[in-house]
């Protein structure tokens, strides 16, 4: 049983090495155009998502429908997560591999990826914190109001809104996350590009911009600010995946860190 479970994991491993999609990307069978499309993928779905969301809003006579819609981020982010497993999965069966090889071997022996994962929460955390202060200094200097409100957007929002966010939004989009830009983007564009400073360069401005518009608020300050608020603890992220190629242990790190978003956001 446990050489069997090594085996897995070894083969989901080794379907994701760098030498795996170089021989699939001299084959044809890996794309700049899906993997742009993906990459890019969650800061579209987010601001489609939320324009849909406002045109209920709109149809009941909202004052603000835009605005209105942006305060369920955390529950038509689901709409997110679920457009990208789509296009996952469909760019995965063209390269020839399951969706689950992205993620590569779970080790919960014992809780290892479990503690593993905490320990990275506190390596990447405070780069997060570190990001928001430094960009909120920074902005101190021209803007009128308090730049930290671009960081937080408190609303409050109906019962069944908090149960969901709470319950259900975050267990799906940290996992989606990581896999959309560490797992499927990031290593594809190595072997695209042959340039890891270049992949590093096209997912940190992506995934920094992807919170831009969690929700989007058509305010410039609002989005400069919230994506250096965000870069240097994206960057961080991908410096421990290219280090290690794991996923489970940054999903781990990553849930405590939804979860603390959706409790301050709504429950402010």
């Amino acid at each position: 049983m446990g050489a069997a479970a090594n085996t897995v994991s070894a083969g989901t491993e080794l379907q994701n090495s760098l030498a795996a999609i170089s021989a699939r990307a001299a084959d044809g069978c890996v794309s700049w155009a899906g993997v742009l499309l993906l990459v890019s993928a969650r800061s579209v779905l987010l601001l489609g998502s939320q324009g849909l969301v406002a045109l209920i809003f709109l149809a009941r006579q909202n004052p603000a429908p835009w605005r209105a819609a942006g305060d369920f981020w955390s529950v038509y982010g689901s709409l997110v997560d679920i457009g990208c497993l789509i296009g996952l999965r469909h760019y995965t069966r063209k390269e020839g591999i399951r969706l689950r090889d992205l993620i590569g071997p779970i080790r919960m022996r014992r809780g290892r990826d479990f503690f593993l994962g905490l320990g990275y929460y506190l390596v990447i955390f405070p780069f997060f914190l570190g990001g928001a202060f430094l960009s909120r200094q920074a902005f101190r200097v021209f803007a009128h109001q308090d730049p930290a409100r671009f960081l937080l957007h408190a609303h409050p929002m109906p019962m069944w809104a908090i149960i969901y966010s709470l319950a259900v939004w975050w267990i799906l989009w940290s996992p989606t996350e990581e896999t959309t830009y560490q797992a499927f983007a990031l290593p594809r564009l190595e072997v695209l590009t042959g340039r890891r400073w270049l992949a590093v360069s096209i997912v940190g401005f992506w995934w920094a911009a992807q919170h831009c518009a969690l929700p989007f608020i058509p305010d410039w300050h609002y989005v400069v600010f919230r994506f250096f608020a965000f870069l240097p603890g994206v960057l961080v992220a991908m410096a421990i995946y290219l280090r290690t190629r794991r996923l489970a242990p940054l999903i781990v790190a990553h849930w405590p860190m939804d979860i603390a978003a959706a409790v301050v956001t709504i429950l402010y």
